[in-house]
Order: C-alpha cells, then sequence, then structure tokens
C-alpha cells in the first residue's frame, strides 16, 4: 500500500484516527443532549433533537469542533462536561507500535487537528500520546478547518512538506479530499473510527481498519 523510501512525514489526524471516536460520539450524541435537558427543564428526546438540528448546521466549520462556541451557545462548561466522560478517551489498537516504528524509520511524525486547543490538551494528557509528536498542528490555531481549501497553505507554510512525500491518514472522506485537491500523493482513511459503530465503506481512498495494517510494511524493509 505505501512505498515507505518515499515518505518523508507522516501527517495523522486524531479523533477517530489514532483515538477511539466512541469518546467523541458519546459525547455529542449523549452526554451534552442529558446535560443540555436537564439544564433546560426539556424532555431528553426534545433536547438531543434541537441539539442535532443545531450541530448539522455548523458542521464541518471551525464552530463545529469549537469548545468554546458550544459553550456559549448552549450555556454549558462544554470543557467541564469533557472532564465527566475523559474515562472514555482511548487510543486505537497499533497507535504506539506505529508511532514507534516510525520514529525507528525517521519519519517526521505531526498531529494535525480539528480539536479545539481545550480538548486537544485533555486528550494529550489523557492518552499521553503527545510526546510521540515532532509537531502539533491545530487548526483553531490557524483559524481554519480541515475541510477548507485554505488550511493546508497555510501549514505548509509553518511546517514545510512535500506533498509527493507526505502521508495523511485521518478518518474524515471530507478532509482527505481537500488534501487530495491539494495534492497529496498518499492517503489513507480509517474505516472504523468508532469502536463501538460500524464499519464504513470507504470507495475513494486505500483504507485501513487499525494501523496493524501498516506495521508490515514499515517493518519489511
Amino acid at each position: 500500500m505505501i512505498d515507505w523510501h518515499r515518505i518523508d512525514s507522516v501527517f495523522l489526524d486524531m479523533d477517530g484516527t489514532l483515538l477511539d471516536l466512541h469518546f467523541d460520539n458519546h459525547f455529542w450524541l449523549e452526554h451534552v443532549p442529558a446535560r443540555y435537558a436537564q439544564a433546560r427543564g426539556l424532555a431528553p428526546e426534545v433536547a438531543k433533537a434541537e441539539l442535532l438540528a443545531r450541530y448539522r448546521d455548523v458542521e464541518g466549520t471551525l464552530e463545529w469542533y469549537c469548545v468554546d462556541h458550544w459553550s456559549r451557545e448552549l450555556g454549558l462548561d462544554i470543557a467541564l462536561l469533557k472532564q465527566e466522560v475523559e474515562h472514555l478517551i482511548a487510543v486505537h489498537p497499533h497507535v504506539l507500535d506505529f508511532l514507534e516504528a516510525l520514529e525507528r524509520r525517521g519519519k517526521r511524525r505531526v498531529l494535525v487537528t480539528n480539536a479545539h486547543q481545550k480538548a486537544l490538551a485533555l486528550k494529550l494528557s489523557r492518552t499521553r500520546l503527545g510526546g510521540h509528536f515532532d509537531r502539533v498542528i491545530c487548526s483553531h490555531d490557524l483559524k481554519v478547518a480541515k475541510e477548507t481549501p485554505g488550511f493546508w497553505p497555510l501549514v505548509q507554510a509553518i511546517e514545510p512538506f512535500d506533498v509527493e512525500r507526505t502521508l495523511f491518514i485521518d478518518d474524515s472522506t471530507s478532509v482527505l479530499r481537500a488534501a487530495h485537491d491539494f495534492g497529496f500523493r498518499w492517503l489513507i482513511a480509517v474505516v472504523e473510527p468508532d469502536s463501538k459503530g460500524p464499519r464504513r465503506e470507504v470507495a475513494d481512498f486505500p483504507a485501513i481498519a487499525h494501523f496493524g495494517d501498516l506495521l508490515p510494511g514499515l517493518h519489511s524493509d
């Protein structure tokens, strides 16, 4: 799948790619609606329906990923609510093995995430993944989401990379399409982002279920 001799850098998404998306899905689809219902005196199903509609209105934008945006919009302390269920934050299988194998092969490891800075800090602290990256790039610092056409030029300005020699791995096909349009030669989709959810069908990109699928190639030469 990958010719590692032709790869200098590996860019990696976090939620759904390195980390189990079950935490985020549970948080936004169950935990936040429950707390919102309690705060507003709403029936749980009414609160959930209202929030799903509000999520859809901003999905794919920077606001969708912004802890501060939702705290203002919903009148809830979203960062605090994340801490209430932080025990669900989990690293996908073989992620640490993969990151360590990349280091041994001399590949630059860059985390590129849409997660808000507060969520990013919580997750890196909980998982202790932070020490395994040469750089961490947060879209909120750039003020542009990864799905947006202007995102990758901003990344390239602070983290120079060759699109022909950089592998990017993400669970979002819309993000991968934006990277493809920018010119990335090497792209991989993760098709099992949520350990409790169904496997996704991805036709447009090479795909893996977990990082164990990539380890044989890294170890073989």
